[in-house]
């Protein structure tokens, strides 16, 4: 069974920077995509960053050049670097395991860790 475990949120004041962690077991997890969501209360759930297996990244325009998404397969972990934060960025943030597509026309599944909160104070 897969699990995904976020820790690293908090309270920081605008301009800030906060490292968040994503701690996966019960996966192989190097050859699965991986993402960070947010959602804010009253708004959807949107994509900020993701990483595929070979270290391609992508981020929302609305974070990009202030985040960085990385990971340690080693440890099975991946990261979210977040500076300049601003209080817009205030939000539950969530870990995504991306599903595999298999040659047979399977796939597996996509898993969601529980969230941790960020808040950006002005």
């Amino acid at each position: 069974q897969v699990q995904l475990v976020e820790s690293g949120g908090g309270l920081v004041q605008a301009g800030g920077s906060l490292r968040l962690s994503c701690a996966a077991s019960g996966s192989i997890f190097s050859i699965n995509a991986m993402g960070w969501y947010r959602q804010a209360p009253g708004k959807q759930r949107e994509l900020v960053a993701v990483i595929t297996s070979g270290g391609n990244t992508n981020y929302a325009d609305s974070v990009k050049g202030r985040f960085t998404i990385s990971r340690d397969n080693a440890k099975n972990t991946v990261y979210l670097q977040m500076n300049s934060l601003k209080p817009e960025d205030t939000a539950v943030y969530y870990c995504k395991l991306y599903p595999l597509y298999y040659e047979d026309g399977t796939t597996s599944g996509s898993y969601w860790g529980q969230g941790t909160q960020v808040t950006v104070s002005s």
